[in-house]
């Protein structure tokens, strides 16, 4: 058995939360531009693909740094990590991108 297993595979779930989360903002917000009447803007919509693939990234980075605190000796604490609230941030980035295309569809 690997040593710390349920931390690991609670570390590997979030990641996959993360991306599951990108990728249901980011695909909604692309079909609902391409609804609208009146054509988008193309810098929003790579603004909306360059956000989510932050959000991916920073993800990814978090649970490399979160694999080495577990797998290290040293105990762990339960304070959130400082890129979480970047990753919050960013995804609330992400629904008002959303709500712009919604804007900009009526």
């Amino acid at each position: 058995m690997i040593k710390n297993y349920s931390d690991h595979a609670a570390n590997e779930r979030t990641f996959l939360a993360w991306v599951r989360t990108v990728i249901a903002v980011v695909g909604f917000g692309l079909g609902a531009a391409r609804l609208g009447n009146a054509p988008g803007h193309p810098w929003s919509e790579f603004l909306l693909l360059g956000s989510g693939s932050l959000v991916v990234l920073i993800a990814y980075v978090r649970m490399l740094f979160l694999r080495r605190r577990i797998a290290g000796k040293t105990a762990l604490d339960d304070a959130a990590v400082p890129v979480d609230t970047l990753m919050i941030l960013l995804i609330v980035a992400l629904f008002a991108l959303l709500a712009t295309f919604g804007w900009h569809a009526l």
